[in-house]
């Protein structure tokens, strides 16, 4: 049973009329943009089952567009979103569909058209209060709350690789609440550590020298961002 704390139960604070369609969603692109980076030019937002029906009324467009602009739910500038992506030139689309297999009415993929011409895909969906699961990152099922600290590590699905990098992690001093490993595209696996706390580039940096790691990266939640800038001010 998911224990339930303060914040679920009166809510997030959020610029906007639904938690779940408004700060729900600016943090599903907010959380989105922080896996893939800044270096995109336009972003394509495939929305289902209720975010369909109901994006521009409750104001998910603009919360959609926030959060992959860096926005938090509470920001104030949600507001003028579409302004601000247009003086940055990010052009955006949305397109109601159905998505297969979604596990939520309030279920959105994002497809980032990224500056040398790739695409990353990240579906997520809203489960209410403000609360969001990345269930998808570039064909790999995950499980991504953006509750923790987080290492996103795609590597060679090699036995010694998991006791390798939770070695450089615990050499850290960082704890780890969860792992999960998801196997896919052949020889490569994805695997995701949430950790307790703060969770330092150095650490990613270690990481990336390991032989059998294709990329790390770290993604802090803002809580345990400004808890570090205190820290080090």
């Amino acid at each position: 049973m998911k224990k339930y704390g303060t914040f679920d139960i009166l809510g997030p604070i959020m610029i906007g009329p639904s938690s779940s369609h408004t700060a729900g969603a600016a943090k599903l692109g907010k959380v989105a943009r922080d896996i893939v980076g800044s270096e995109f030019k336009s972003v394509s937002f495939y929305l289902h089952g209720s975010f369909a029906e109901t994006y521009r009324g409750h104001g998910t467009d603009k919360a959609l567009v926030a959060g992959i602009l860096g926005m938090e739910p509470q920001d104030e500038n949600l507001r003028v979103a579409f302004k601000i992506a247009e003086e940055q030139g990010i052009k955006y689309e949305f397109i109601p569909t159905v998505i297969e297999n979604a596990e939520h009415p309030n279920t959105v993929k994002i497809v980032f058209h990224m500056n040398d011409g790739t695409d990353a895909v990240i579906m997520g969906c809203s489960i209410g209060g403000g609360n969001i699961v990345i269930n998808e990152i570039n064909g790999f099922e995950v499980e991504l709350t953006g509750e923790y600290c987080v290492v996103l590590i795609r590597q060679l699905d090699k036995k010694g690789v998991l006791s390798k990098v939770t070695k450089v992690i615990a050499e850290g001093g960082i704890n780890i609440a969860n792992m999960k490993a998801t196997r896919s595209h052949g020889e490569e696996a994805f695997l995701i550590v949430e950790c307790d706390e703060y969770i330092s580039e150095e650490i990613a940096d270690k990481l990336k020298k390991i032989d059998e790691v294709l990329s790390a990266q770290i993604i802090n939640t803002p809580k345990a961002k400004r808890e570090h800038d205190k820290m080090m001010n």
